[in-house]
């Protein structure tokens, strides 16, 4: 459950390895600062009507829109090039020289939102701002530099990366060989390839208003679904689709977490499974934020309303940690080791090893997962096959139809890692295959749970609708030749 304002202040020099996606077996090779392919444009031949991809003169890498996002202020890095419609950009003149940068697979347009050095390359919906507009200025052997008309800063290759995902941003213009782009016409006509699209969420009825939810399935072949809410809300469906209130789990308040709520109700995330015959609800105990925060963890021998025990903390961090105590998922290995993974935002996903014996924390160690700098938490991991695939949330909930969550996954041979997305890419570096994200009158799809069921995995999630409400989704999940998850 994304909590505003987060993320930890760093240096304006410190790199932040952001990526953007990669998709397609096609690559261009590129050789030091030479550049092959289709002759380049200068600054005096720009052509309004084609469509361009943009390379570094430096790095030898693509100006590159993260993930195929259309969101707001979604970031533009670079990665390896291979000409889809995520690094296809066209060219509307703004007057006096200047030109806006459009995307050809969101529609939006490049903005460096402030004349700091390091500020962020980003994408925005066109407002004609000088921020958005730049004039190309010619450098030597046919490259160009973009120059923002509102700071004069040009887009700068950030510490000199050479690595997929090196981030693009504001700095003084000093004709670098990392501040110069060729770039090659590409033609007109329609992009590559398009976003990927993603279907509806399922049939659901009756009290389906949730946040952040979890499913177990009973053995009396009902499901429990457990939620955020005033002391941890439920929900009951005998079909998997129509649902109904269930009371609280802590009808009577649970006072122990006050310390860490402010004196709130609201308890967060929690995440239900069912083990030796009991119910067990971990759950986050915090404020929006802070990481002044404590995971909690809850038994029951039915589920229901009022009958569950507080079995203690399990958990916590301070201001002081680069963790953050929220959003727990309990998964039992093959050799029986029971792991709880939990974090969001500061420095990712972890991971601690847990007593089956008592359900809390077992030694001192803590182990890093993921990673992913403008907001990554909500881990569930699941065993299928011979591996095992943690499923997390990027980017922003709790901002109704603004909300940019979507559900990314990557696998592993172990369940402490390393975990890399479909490309190889590590997801401590910001890796992750994109498998939901919003759509049409979907917006913010994430906070998800995998639910192994009698017709296969399922995949619940909320997501807000037009008019912000937060509902509960609910589609199945597929799996490629590659054994890869899809959602359909």
């Amino acid at each position: 459950m994304t909590r505003l304002n987060r993320l930890p202040r760093v240096g304006p020099r410190r790199h932040a390895r952001r990526v953007g996606l990669a998709i397609g077996a096609a690559v261009t090779m590129l050789a030091g600062t030479a550049v092959f392919g289709p002759p380049s444009a200068s600054a005096a031949t720009v052509d309004t009507s084609a469509s361009y991809v943009f390379v570094n003169r430096h790095s030898g890498k693509a100006m590159d829109l993260y993930d195929w996002s259309t969101a707001e202020n979604a970031p533009v890095n670079q990665w390896t090039r291979n000409d889809l419609a995520v690094q296809q950009w066209q060219f509307v003149d703004a007057g006096d020289g200047f030109y806006k940068v459009r995307s050809r697979h969101s529609g939006k347009v490049l903005e460096l939102p402030s004349a700091a050095d390091g500020t962020q390359l980003v994408q925005t919906t066109d407002r004609g701002s000088a921020t958005q507009q730049f004039r190309l200025q010619d450098s030597a052997g046919g490259f160009v530099r973009f120059v923002n008309r509102q700071s004069s800063k040009v887009i700068d290759l950030w510490e000199w990366s050479t690595a997929d995902g090196g981030r693009l941003t504001a700095y003084s213009n000093v004709d670098g060989a990392n501040q110069q782009w060729q770039l090659v016409r590409l033609g007109g006509g329609t992009p590559t390839t398009t976003a990927p699209a993603y279907p509806q969420p399922g049939r659901v009825a009756g009290d389906v208003g949730v946040h952040d939810p979890t499913v177990v399935k009973r053995p009396d072949g009902t499901y429990l679904v457990a939620h955020t809410g005033d002391n941890i809300a439920l929900k009951t469906s005998t079909d998997r689709i129509t649902f109904r209130n269930a009371g609280a789990v802590f009808p009577g308040g649970a006072p122990w977490t006050t310390t860490y709520t402010g004196g709130s109700r609201n308890l967060w995330a929690p995440d239900l499974s069912y083990r030796n015959g009991r119910y067990h609800l971990y759950y986050s105990a915090s404020t929006f934020g802070s990481n002044r925060s404590a995971i909690f963890l809850a038994t029951s021998a039915t589920g229901a309303s009022g009958s569950w025990t507080n079995e203690g903390l399990v958990i916590e961090s301070r201001t002081s940690d680069d963790f953050n105590a929220i959003d727990p998922n309990l998964v039992v290995d093959d050799q029986g080791r029971w792991w709880l993974s939990f974090g969001s935002f500061w420095s990712g996903i972890k991971m601690i090893q847990i007593d089956p014996a008592t359900g809390r924390r077992l030694g001192t160690s803590m182990h890093s997962l993921a990673s992913y700098g403008p907001g990554i938490e909500a881990p569930v991991m699941v065993k299928r096959g011979a591996w095992y695939y943690l499923y997390v949330s990027f980017d922003r909930c709790c901002q109704g139809a603004s909300s940019t969550y979507r559900v990314m996954v990557g696998r592993s041979a172990s369940p402490t890692g390393p975990f890399v997305d479909r490309a190889g890419r590590a997801m401590l570096s910001g890796g992750g295959t994109e498998i939901l994200a919003s759509h049409g009158s979907i917006h913010g799809p994430g906070h998800q749970a995998v639910l192994g069921d009698s017709d296969g995995d399922c995949l619940f999630y909320h997501y807000y609708a037009d008019n912000g409400t937060s509902l509960l989704g609910i589609n199945r999940i597929g799996y490629d030749a590659a054994a890869w998850p899809y959602v359909y």
